[in-house]
C-alpha cells in the first residue's frame, strides 16, 4: 500500500529544524508558538490555547509513555543503533536499524536470520514488518526488551537534533503507559498549569492510549499499524461531546487515528482496543475529530495526509505556507498547530 500525498510539496531550510528544546532556549514548553487554522489563520502562543477553544469542547490526549527505544548493538562487528519500535502478540519484536550517523541502515544488507548483537542478548531478523517493505523488521530477542531499554536504552532521535538529551526531555505531562517509541510530541507544549487553564476555561480532557512506533521516513510508506485503546469513558464523552454541539479536539496524530479507528460510519464512537491500521487521508476522512493540536511535519510525510483527512487540504496547504513565511519551528521541539475543520468552524458561535 502507497500513501497519496495530497499537499503540494514545501522547502524546508535547516534552520527551521528545532535543534534542541524550548527550555534549553530559555523558555516554557508551552511559551512555543500556536498557528490557529479555524476559518481564518491567526498567531499566538501555545499558553494561549484555553482562548482558543470554547466551553464544552473536549480535548482527548494520548497517555501513552515514550520508551528509551533506541540501544546500541553491532552487526558482524560493525556499531549499529536498534530501534525498538513495538512488541508482538507472539513476543517478538518490530525493530529498526540505523547506522550510528542515524540513517536507515542499507536494506539489500539485512535478511531474515541477521544476528545483531545487543548488551547481553541478541536479536534475529524474522521478515518484514509492512508489506514490500524492508525498513522494519520483526524480530526475536533473547531478553526482557523493557528491562534491556530501561538499562541500555536512550530515547530515539534523528539528525535534526545533533546533541542527546535526557529522556525527560521526551516526556508529556500525560504519560502514564509506557510503550511509545518516540514521544507522542503534539503534546509536549502541554504543562500542568495550562492543563488546569483549560478545565477552569470549561473545556473537558479525556484520555485515549495509542502506542507510536517509530517514524516512517520513506517517501510513500504508509503508518505502520499500532496498539491502541479507547475506553469507554472516553467514548461515551466524545459522543455526548458531539451531541451538544461541542468539539472534539484531538492532540495529535496519534490520537486521531485512535478515535477514528473506533468509530462507526456515522461518526459514533465505540470503546476499542487492539491494532489500527487505519490511513487517513483524502480517501478517507475525519468521521469524529473535529480539530487536532499537532507540530509540524517535514515536507512528504504521511501525517499531512492525516491533517487533511481532519481539516481539509485547502487548510492545511495555508497553515503550512504561513508557517514556512513567518518562521515557525519544526519537528518535536518546534512550534504548534491548531487546525479546524469545516465541521468545527461551523460550530463557532
Amino acid at each position: 500500500m502507497t500513501v497519496r500525498t495530497t499537499l503540494p510539496s514545501f522547502d524546508l531550510s535547516p534552520e527551521r529544524n528545532a535543534a534542541v528544546p524550548p527550555e534549553a532556549r530559555g523558555i516554557a514548553r508551552d511559551d512555543v508558538r500556536l498557528l490557529v487554522a479555524d476559518g481564518e489563520l491567526t498567531h499566538g502562543m501555545f499558553r494561549e490555547l484555553p482562548d482558543r477553544l470554547r466551553p464544552g469542547d473536549l480535548v482527548v490526549v494520548n497517555n501513552s509513555a515514550t520508551m528509551s527505544s533506541a540501544v546500541d548493538a553491532t552487526l558482524e562487528g560493525e556499531p549499529v543503533v536498534l530501534h525498538f519500535s513495538t512488541w508482538l502478540d507472539d513476543g517478538r519484536w518490530v525493530i529498526e536499524v540505523r547506522t550510528t550517523r542515524r540513517t536507515p541502515y542499507p536494506a539489500q544488507r539485512l535478511s531474515s536470520g541477521t544476528v545483531l548483537r545487543l548488551p547481553g542478548a541478541t536479536a534475529t531478523l524474522g521478515t518484514p514488518w509492512l508489506p514490500d517493505g524492508r525498513r522494519l523488521w520483526s524480530a526475536d530477542v533473547t531478553t526482557d526488551v523493557p528491562r534491556l531499554l530501561a538499562a541500555h536504552g536512550r530515547p530515539i532521535t534523528y539528525s535534526y537534533v545533533p546533541q542527546r538529551w535526557s529522556a525527560s526531555y521526551y516526556t508529556t505531562v500525560f504519560g502514564r503507559v509506557p510503550g511509545s517509541a518516540e514521544m507522542p510530541s503534539a503534546a509536549r507544549p502541554f504543562t500542568e498549569r495550562l492543563v488546569l487553564d483549560l478545565i477552569a476555561a470549561g473545556v473537558a480532557l479525556a484520555p485515549i492510549t495509542l502506542h507510536t512506533g517509530v517514524s516512517s521516513p520513506e517517501a510513500g510508506e504508509p503508518p505502520s499499524p499500532e496498539r491502541f485503546v479507547v475506553p469507554p469513558a472516553t467514548a461515551r464523552l466524545v459522543n455526548a461531546t458531539k451531541a451538544a454541539g461541542g468539539r472534539v479536539v484531538a492532540v495529535g496524530t496519534t490520537v486521531t487515528r485512535a478515535l477514528e479507528t473506533a468509530a462507526d460510519p456515522s461518526g459514533l464512537v465505540h470503546a476499542s482496543r487492539g491494532w489500527t491500521d487505519v490511513v487517513l487521508g483524502v480517501d478517507r476522512p475525519a468521521r469524529v475529530v473535529d480539530g487536532l493540536i499537532t507540530g509540524w511535519h517535514a515536507p512528504g510525510a504521511s501525517h499531512l495526509d492525516l491533517l487533511v483527512a481532519v481539516a481539509g487540504e485547502e487548510t492545511v496547504a495555508a497553515a503550512y505556507a504561513a508557517a514556512v513565511d513567518t518562521g515557525y519551528l519544526w519537528h518535536e521541539f518546534g512550534d504548534s498547530a491548531l487546525l479546524f475543520g469545516p465541521g468545527g468552524r461551523l460550530s463557532r458561535p
